[in-house]
């Protein structure tokens, strides 16, 4: 179809329009975002983005971000006129229960969205993680006349995106590796919720991604169509990622409420919807109204993304010819498979009393994985003599080195959270990152929007406890057991020697339904003897009997996690020794043994067994669940101490006399229950 300047002006209308009306009918919404960016998103869909609406998974598509999730009537009035399986109905049922067009655009709900956004700041760097994923890629499979890999990661970013400080982390780390791949459109409508941006954001935005090593271009017109299509086409020929600063007017064509704050957040009203149409020359009624030749025009992108992946796969097809391995390698991948063979000769640690720091063991078992598994790709926020997770046969990755699989994210957590979150959404891609435990709290958005999306995240910490001694309570976790397990959808795993270290990365690999975290020791712990004790594969249903001490049924039950099994393990058989029937159980992962069935975790708990002592290094939040009524506990109820490890634990009270005194105590209680 010929595209006259009507239609381009009643397609960016349509978008406009859709996105309004279904707010309006909700009575709830951003109107002022799709309506200040129509144009803008209309040039990236019509003109640069390759995509293919009936497979939204298509491998070497563009990808595009509404970093500015609020916005999301925009894309989901693109999805719908592009050809997604995204009915016009869905846009009616807008923020309604068990609608695909939620309030914020959700990953794995709506065909189409790449990545959940919403959280400011989150979708512009999940961008960056794309871009490291797709180089990455590209340096793994690309052969010379062979691009299998070879796409932009789009996005509209927002005032609010900008001011967030995981933004600033995320572009400086995406300017020094020269991520070109990257193309943001910056809505610079200088408005916020609580007014101008001259009350809080005044610095030269331009100058700062200049500085960050960002390719930096200006539109004065975000509507000029042509303008922002010949800004696009420049930062596709620059080698460095490209960020263009487009002046636009939040809710463009509402009569009393553009530039104004009032725009953003709410439903315009029918008076203020229906000026808004009269001014730019739009039909008032009916609602949802989308013009046959606007409908036609836009629905083009269904045979032109049929025949860009049509055309991708003849790529493959000569590719596999080319180079088999490479191309069974990429079928792999493309069927989301791990290789076989890639947890065959994983480490088993022999028994050892002096034992083992479990970040030490997951440094060995890392790299036997890697060893078979390519797709393991990750790093620390410069931690990595600390964390251990180095992988020892790769490179680091940066900019002339794109093939490494070592990242170097530097001292950014909020960002490295958000960029293993985008690397995750690659095939090809088993992303983990590294800090201190204490740490995760600057990760907190994006550990949650990784169980919320059910992406394969891996984050691995360290330095567990306050068995990090004399960093003191600023460096040692308490609350954070507690804090992860409340995430909904996060697999937490605490290993308790060396060899559940092995079986725990078993888990994070092959868990293809959500996030993993696993948390290491810095101190070492016994490796336990697996012919005196059950397997350690036993981690993988959550909790295990280690041992039943004693020629008699249980009297109590013992229960710990990480550092606390080998405190238990000693006090359980002093306990046996004392004529005391003992069960000792590993419970590595409460999220693992709630997945079990209901007869595996009678046998491990059984319900006339009430007498159970549970042992953690935090607070005890949520153990109730596990011990009842009759339980007891030893945990830290308070925030640690500056001193050796041992003084630390001996004067808190995880000592095997303790554990023997309270668990004495609660048979004694307990007696006559």
């Amino acid at each position: 179809m010929t595209i006259t300047q009507e239609i381009q002006d009643k397609s960016i209308n349509t978008i406009r329009f859709l996105a309004v009306d279904a707010i309006q009918r909700a009575n709830s919404g951003h109107p002022g975002l799709p309506m200040g960016t129509a144009a803008i998103a209309y040039t990236i869909w019509t003109q640069h983005l390759r995509h293919n609406p009936n497979n939204p998974q298509w491998f070497n598509r563009d990808r595009f971000i509404l970093s500015g999730g609020h916005g999301s009537m925009l894309l989901y009035a693109l999805l719908h006129l592009t050809g997604y399986d995204l009915s016009l109905d869905e846009l009616k049922n807008f923020r309604q229960w068990e609608s695909r067009t939620p309030g914020h655009p959700e990953y794995g709900l709506t065909p189409g969205v790449e990545t959940t956004t919403g959280p400011l700041g989150q979708g512009f760097s999940n961008g960056v993680g794309m871009a490291i994923a797709e180089a990455h890629l590209a340096a793994r499979f690309n052969r010379p006349k062979h691009n299998l890999v070879d796409h932009y990661i789009y996005a509209i970013v927002t005032d609010g995106d900008l001011m967030e400080g995981i933004t600033a982390e995320a572009a400086s780390l995406a300017g020094h590796l020269k991520l070109g791949k990257l193309v943001y459109v910056y809505d610079d409508n200088r408005i916020s919720i609580d007014g101008s941006t001259e009350i809080t954001f005044t610095e030269d935005r331009a100058a700062r991604f200049k500085a960050y090593g960002w390719h930096v271009q200006y539109v004065a017109d975000g509507n000029d169509v042509a303008a922002i299509d010949k800004a696009i086409n420049q930062a596709k020929e620059d080698a460095r990622p490209s960020i263009i600063v487009a002046r636009t007017h939040i809710g463009f064509g509402l009569p009393t409420r553009q530039d104004t704050p009032k725009a953003h957040g709410e439903p315009p009203g029918d008076e203020e919807l229906n000026g808004a149409k009269e001014k730019l020359g739009w039909p008032v009624e009916p609602r949802f109204f989308i013009p046959d030749e606007v409908g036609e025009f836009f629905r083009e992108a269904v045979e032109k993304g049929a025949q860009a992946e049509a055309d991708w796969q003849d790529e493959l097809k000569t590719y596999r010819s080319d180079f088999p391995k490479l191309g069974s390698e990429m079928d792999r991948i493309l069927e989301n498979k791990l290789p076989d063979g890639w947890d065959d000769d994983l480490p088993i640690f022999p028994p050892d009393g002096k034992g083992l720091a479990t970040r030490v063991a997951n440094s060995q078992v890392l790299n036997a994985i890697a060893a078979k598994l390519p797709d393991l790709v990750g790093g620390s926020a410069d931690l990595n003599p600390s964390t251990k997770t180095w992988i020892n046969d790769s490179p680091a990755f940066q900019a002339d080195s794109p093939e490494g699989r070592n990242i170097h994210f530097g001292v950014r957590e909020h960002a490295m959270g958000a960029l293993v979150n985008g690397m995750s959404l690659y095939p090809g891609i088993i992303p983990y990152g590294a800090t201190f435990l204490v740490f995760s709290d600057y990760m907190r958005p994006a550990l949650r929007l990784s169980a919320l999306s059910h992406f394969q995240s891996i984050w691995v910490y360290t330095h567990d406890s306050i068995g990090v001694g004399e960093d003191g309570p600023t460096h040692q976790p308490v609350e954070h057991f507690a804090a992860l397990r409340s995430i909904p959808g996060l697999t937490v795993i605490r290993p308790g020697d060396a060899n559940e270290v092995t079986e725990a990365w078993k888990v994070a690999v092959s868990n293809l339904e959500g996030p993993t975290t696993l948390l290491f020791t810095r101190q070492a712990l016994p490796t336990l003897d697996r012919e005196k004790f059950a397997p350690a594969s036993g981690l993988q249903r959550g909790a295990y009997v280690l041992a039943d001490l004693g020629e008699a049924d249980p009297q109590i039950i013992l229960m710990a996690s990480g550092s606390e099994v080998s405190l238990i393990v000693e006090a359980g058989e002093k306990l046996n020794e004392q004529g005391i029937n003992v069960r000792i159980v590993s419970f590595p992962s409460w999220e693992l043994f709630s997945s079990q069935d209901e007869a595996y975790q009678e046998s491990v708990f059984p319900s006339g067994l009430t007498t159970r002592l549970a042992v953690e290094a935090g607070v005890s939040q949520g153990w109730e669940r596990w011990i009842g009524q009759q339980g007891g506990m030893i945990s830290i109820e308070r925030y640690g101490a500056s001193a050796p490890a041992g003084v630390i634990f001996e004067n808190l009270g995880f000592t095997v006399d303790n554990v023997l005194a309270r668990a004495k105590e609660l048979l004694e209680k307990n007696k006559d229950v």
